[in-house]
């Protein structure tokens, strides 16, 4: 059971929490020589990390409304 949980755990924090961006973020902006324990570059990775997972779970949201609108046309839609 204890495996179950680590994995969930895992996929959560990896997957959906997207902290591998995270952490991929702040590399390159330490490679870019901005320091990412202070106020500005914590602003300038938070920034860009958060833009970056809004438009990824838009466009997942949105591939799925569409996926699901295939299904029902409006035509059969106002017969109900």
């Amino acid at each position: 059971m204890e495996m179950f949980k680590t994995a969930w755990d895992f996929f959560q924090n990896q997957v959906l929490g997207m902290k591998w961006l995270n952490s991929l973020i702040g590399s390159a902006l330490e490679a870019c020589g901005l320091d990412t324990t202070g106020r500005i570059g914590g602003s300038v990775q938070f920034f860009i990390y958060d833009i970056i997972k809004i438009m990824v779970l838009l466009g997942v949201l949105i591939l799925i409304i569409s996926y699901i609108q295939s299904y029902f046309p409006p035509e059969r839609t106002k017969k109900y």
